[in-house]
Parts: structure tokens; sequence; C-alpha cells
């Protein structure tokens, strides 16, 4: 492989927190194992779109190799035709670039697949590896228990010569699928379960997205995942931590095989033009990356996408990067949350509430504000001439000034907000109401006078009058109200879809069924709104996938796909603040 460096996101720092992957990475240098070599890879299946979870692997083992200058691959696991798709594969890329990573090679486990054969065969030649003829359902009851050994097959003291004449009758496509398999050789009496002679090649007859009708057997996660590491000269494989009891099963094919001594075995990869130089990688376990609020099991993922209880895998509910991309979640927030949770071996669940300060924190340095109304009631101050029309400057952030200011016209109709006005005020209401008074954001103070009303008894709109004293600038302008609440012009208003997101289940682990219910009957029947919003003016020239704050409402993103200039869409990334808080 090339020794390319993997670059530094943009806008990321160095890493400063420790772990105990990084402790070991440190303790391997300083002993000279790989020759002070440090290379990972990220190797998902292509069978389904990345999420949160995968975030934190990805984070992990680009941002190892980043730091002490080494290479991550990226490598698709594609050894089950059945259930990927190039769609996936591309989403994939994306989905990583996005994070803010690039790798330095792109590889496929289908890239192998001939040297993965020669290994097997290889194990067959050294009776460690045995063509079985039981079914699916015979192997299972074969395997044993948790407490009881299992039994060896009746075909695994075939000889080597049977052995290597069947499993290339498998390879020629002779028998159909499921007839035969062919498992390792090591002990049915294992206390792990993995060991029980494990299927390492089945026979699949389908086309493969790279290798067409190549091939008709495909090996067995557990092999291909060892092999393919090796291969690649991987130095450290982080995997999560359901992998552990699989490491043994990881170290036994690597000591069986020896492929650093054994140059034969890659001669088809050197014959391909795939850069290789064998390693004997090590595989570190870590905890998965969990988060309250939702699923992150891939068929759950895809079942919510096939019953169409989302809008596809980039739906903002969804924990999909794909998701929270369109939800406007930026890619430094998702990375600092990572960072911060930290590497352990220890099992948790993160509260989302976490991974959405992250986000508030991110986006309350950087993204300007705006005004807009979601909810609207007019306003008219009478005492306002009706042709009248002002531009006011604002800053676009209270705290940036090298941000600059904007212009927001001011005419005789605003939009407010329905919810600031009440016309019988709970205790504790401090915006307008009937001969009240509040603070119009930038303006001044506003007295409300009459309310109009429908033929109904609905309000159809308010009026009041503006204090021309307590205008910027004039003599009155500090004059104390308790309320201030923002406003758009009515008259200048431009409207807009605005979709309120929020989380996609109601409770904190959907996952649940003690209570006979599945996730599905968690969804959150307010998960999603849409409504019809007035927007100042600038928002008109915000772009796709441009964060904003709406002053007092939360932080929005205008659509990647839908937003237009002429046809305004945004969606609600967070709220201001936690509105999941309890108390």
């Amino acid at each position: 492989m090339t020794d390319a460096v993997v670059p530094t996101p943009p806008g990321a720092s160095p890493p400063v927190a420790n772990n105990f992957i990084r402790q070991i990475v440190v303790n391997d240098r300083a002993a000279g194992k790989h020759g002070g070599r440090v290379a990972t890879r990220f190797p998902p299946e292509p069978n389904g779109y990345l999420h949160l979870g995968h975030a934190k692997s990805i984070c992990l083992n680009f941002g190892i190799a980043r730091e002490f200058s080494g290479t991550c691959a990226l490598r698709f696991d594609d050894t089950n035709p059945a259930r990927e798709d190039v769609e996936y594969v591309e989403a994939i890329k994306s989905d990583v670039r996005w994070l803010g990573f690039e790798w330095n090679e792109l590889r496929h486990t289908s890239d192998y697949f001939e040297a993965l054969y020669l290994c097997a065969e290889k194990l067959v030649h050294d009776g460690k590896a045995f063509v079985c003829d039981l079914s699916a359902d015979a192997v299972r009851a074969y395997r044993g228990t948790l407490t009881e050994p299992g039994r060896n097959s009746p075909y695994r003291d075939r000889s080597v010569e049977e052995n290597l004449d069947l499993f290339r009758r498998m390879r020629a496509g002779e028998f159909a699928d499921g007839a035969r398999t062919l498992r390792a050789k090591i002990d049915m009496a294992s206390g792990n379960i993995n060991m029980r002679d494990p299927a390492i090649y089945r026979i699949r007859k389908l086309s493969h997205q790279n290798t067409g009708d190549t091939w008709c057997i495909y090996p067995m996660y557990d092999y291909a995942h060892c092999v393919s590491d090796a291969v690649e000269g991987i130095t450290h494989s982080l995997c999560t931590l359901e992998f552990e009891d699989h490491r043994p099963l990881y170290d036994w094919c690597l000591d069986q095989l020896d492929l650093p001594g054994d140059a034969a075995l890659t001669e088809p990869l050197r014959r391909a033009g795939l850069r290789c130089t064998p390693s004997r990688p090590q595989q570190i376990e870590f905890s998965r990356g969990n988060l309250d609020y939702t699923v992150m099991s891939k068929r759950k993922l895809m079942a919510l996408v096939s019953d169409h209880l989302v809008d596809g895998w980039d739906d903002p509910r969804m924990p999909t990067l794909a998701g929270v991309r369109r939800r406007g979640f930026p890619p430094a927030a998702i990375r600092a949350f990572w960072e911060r949770v930290g590497v352990t071996k220890q099992n948790s669940v993160i509260a989302c509430s976490v991974l959405e300060a992250s986000v508030r924190e991110d986006l309350d340095a950087r993204a300007p504000r705006r005004m807009a109304v979601l909810d609207p009631i007019k306003l008219v101050i009478t005492n306002l001439d009706a042709a009248h029309d002002e531009t006011l400057a604002f800053a676009n952030h209270p705290k940036n000034a090298e941000l600059g200011t904007r212009n927001v016209p001011f005419s005789r109709g605003v939009w407010i907000e329905r919810d600031d006005f009440a016309e019988v005020p709970p205790k504790g209401f401090h915006r307008l109401l009937p001969g009240g008074e509040v603070r119009l954001r930038g303006v001044g103070i506003v007295r409300c006078n009459n309310t109009i009303k429908n033929d109904d008894g609905s309000i159809r709109e308010l009026h009041g009058t503006l204090d021309p004293e307590t205008r910027h600038g004039m003599p009155g302008a500090d004059r104390k109200v308790k309320g201030t609440i923002h406003w758009v012009s009515a008259k200048h208003a431009i409207a807009a879809e605005v979709r309120l997101y929020d989380r996609l289940f109601s409770v904190p682990n959907p996952d649940d069924d003690s209570d006979g219910k599945t996730y599905a009957d968690h969804l959150n029947p307010h998960s999603k709104r849409v409504v019809t919003a007035w927007l100042e003016p600038a928002l008109a020239d915000t772009r796709a996938e441009e964060n904003v704050q709406f002053e007092r409402l939360g932080y929005f993103v205008a659509d990647r796909h839908d937003h237009t200039r002429g046809k305004p869409v945004f969606n609600r990334s967070v709220t201001l603040r936690d509105s999941w808080a309890k108390g």
C-alpha cells in the first residue's frame, strides 16, 4: 500500500483525549511493532446506509491513522451479494467524505476473492478445513449449546483429496445453493461456540456487483475479515465489542495461513495490480456507539424505510448520517460528540441530548441569525402611516462582528408568533396581551390596543401603537419592559415550508419489548410537523445545507434537496434549549 497520510478534517483539532486503543498504538510504536507503521481500515457492509454509531468507528479509525501519520483504507465488505447494492456503496463514500475524512485506499473484499480461495485451499491441504454436507438446520443441531459441547459432523474426516475435489466442484458451480459448505476444522467441544468448526465458504449462485457471475461461492465474514486485514497490511483492526468472542477465530485463521510468510497466497493480488504488504494484524474491540430515543439496527432502519414509517434513508428523523446531514447536524459537531464520549470497552447508552448539545454549541458559534415566524398572527401598528416602509440594520451574529450586518425591512404590519400574544395570559407571561406592552426586536415598544376577531371568535389580527420615543437612538430607547419578541414585515416577508423535526421515538429505549410492544409502537407522532412560515427577505439568499438560527425558535437548515430560492424549504435541526429535559 501507499503511505498516504490521512488529512486532518477541516476545522478539526488534533486529538487530545487519551483512550486505551490510542495507548496500545503508542506502545506498539515505541516497541517497533509493525515497523512503527499504523494502518487502520473502516470496513462497512454495503447493505444499508451508515448511521451515527458507524460515525464513532469512522472517527476512531481515521483519527488514529491521522494522529500517527498512518493510513486508513475504506474497504467494502461485499461478501453477501443478496443484501448489497451499489446505492449503498455510493452513499457510504459520500457519508465518510461529508464527515470530514478521505481514505488512502478504496478496497473491496471482493478484490481478494482469488486470494481468499487460495487460502481456503491451503487450509484444506493442511487438514484444517473440510467440505460438509449437513444442512444449515443440522449444523445448528450439531453445534451444541453454551453448556453442552457440539458433535463432529459425519463428514469431518473426509480425506484431503476428497475435500479438495469437492471444494473445487463447489467453485465450479456443480452443487445447489446450501448443499455444501466449507468448514474450518477446529474444536467442536470448545467453550467458544465460534470455534466449533465454523463455516468459511457457502454456495450462493448470485451475481455480484463487482465480480458478476465469476463466483458462486462466497466467504463468510469471520474468515474474509481477518484475511482481508492481513493482505492489506492492516496493523490495528478496530472492531466493536460484539466481535470480542470472534477474536480467537480471527487469530486461528491467521496462525494457520501465515500470510506475511507465504507470498504465493497473495500472488493473485499482485497480478491484479493491487498493492499489498501482508501483515499480522491485531484485533482490538471497543464499545459501540448507542444513543437513547433511537434504534441502530440496520434491519430495523431498513424496516422503517420499507414500511414507509419514515420518508427514506435520509429522513431527518433517522439516525443515518444521510438523515442527520439533511437535519442540519454539522459534521464537526458529530466528530466533537464522539471525541467527548470517548472510547472504552464498557457498553453504555449515550443521551441524545448530549449530541444535540454538541450541535447547538457548534451552530451557536457560527450560524447567522435571522427572523422567521412559524405560526403567524398579524400586528398592525396603527400610529404608523399605511405606506410606512423603512430599513433597519441588524447584526448577523451577536458575538461575531466579522459576520457583518443585514438590512431588515419594517412596515406598518408585521407578523408575530401567535403564542407571543395571550388574550388571557397565564401566570408569568411577559409577552403581548391586551393593554400590555412588549418590545419589538430592534424597533421599539408597542402596546396592544385592540383585538380584531373573526365571526367564530378567533383572533384575526391585533392593533397596537408604537412608542416613537423608544426607537433606537431616541431618549426613551432604554425604557424597560419585561418581554422582547421577534417579527417579520408582512409587506416584505417571503413564504416558506418549514419542517419541524423532533426525535423519532417517544421513549428512551424503543427496543424494549418487555411490555409486548415493538419499536414501531413507540414512534413519536409529533416527530414531524410541516408549517407555512413567513421569513425575513434575507433568507431568500440562503443556500442549500446552509445553517441559520431563527431567533427565539431554534437552529434550522435549508433542505439539501428541496430548497430553492423560489421555493424555500427549511428543516429544524434542534431547538434552542433541550425541550425533552425534565423539570
